[in-house]
């Protein structure tokens, strides 16, 4: 068996895999739909009051908001990835794809491909969805905000690789797909500055994944240049490479 697939081979896929998902209505809802009326709730809410408050806690509400939803999509991508993978094997259709030139790396690409599509569009809609109410991201690089959230996302969704690797059934796949994510929030550095949390968990901070991750996406969202989180880039660089190489060698087709 191959481990390589024509470029023509995966972008095919990659379409099946995009109009399987939009059919999914629970799906499209989870990723998009969700997402994008949070950050319109949160900014009709919020919006008018942050706009004029120069409080430190206001001005770190302003970027944690967006960037709260932000990392929300991610988090969304990484469970949808899990979910479908473990759909897929337990319902024999990894099986079938084994008997195919398609590898494990290949598989995961074109779920990648299809998360980060998808994150796409929910980042533009919600931009186009939040900016009448949240004034606060008006100035903000949208480009360069939606790279960061695509490159973070790309990210982190390796870690969904080694967990849609190893879990068997569809059952058990969003539990401890949700566990594994979401017990990172409170590390981040997304609530409470990682400089006033107790050393020890200033140590778990430094090894999750999610907070080089909330440090990109503040500093892109407040104007920094990408030079100024080479760090966290490099950081998010080490861990996709690191959890897709562990994913290779232990993907289970069934």
């Amino acid at each position: 068996m191959t481990g390589r697939l024509p470029l023509r081979g995966l972008g095919k896929l990659t379409w099946l895999e995009i109009k399987i998902f939009v059919r999914e209505p629970m799906g499209l809802i989870g990723s998009v739909v969700i997402p994008v009326l949070m950050f319109l709730v949160l900014g009709r809410t919020f919006g008018p009051r942050l706009a004029e408050g120069m409080s430190p806690a206001a001005i770190q509400m302003r970027t944690g908001l967006p960037v709260f939803v932000a990392v929300f999509i991610a988090i969304s991508a990484v469970l949808s990835l899990v979910a479908i993978v473990a759909i897929y094997r337990e319902g024999g259709i990894l099986k079938r794809l084994r008997a195919t030139p398609l590898s494990p790396v290949t598989i995961l690409v074109t779920h990648v491909l299809v998360k980060l599509a998808l994150t796409a569009v929910t980042v533009l809609l919600m931009f186009l969805a939040g900016r009448r109410y949240y004034p606060a991201g008006a100035d903000v690089p949208l480009l360069s905000f939606t790279v960061a959230v695509l490159f973070s996302t790309w990210s982190i969704l390796s870690i969904g690789f080694i967990i849609a690797s190893l879990v068997r059934t569809a059952r058990f796949a969003p539990p401890l797909g949700s566990l594994a994510l979401y017990s990172m929030l409170p590390f981040c550095g997304l609530f409470f500055p990682i400089d006033a949390l107790p050393p020890a968990m200033q140590a778990i901070s430094r090894v999750i994944p999610l907070t080089y991750a909330v440090s990109l996406l503040s500093g892109i969202w407040q104007g920094d240049p990408w030079s100024a989180h080479l760090g966290d880039v490099a950081a998010l660089f080490v861990v996709f490479g690191v959890c897709t190489a562990i994913a290779s060698r232990v993907f289970r087709w069934e």
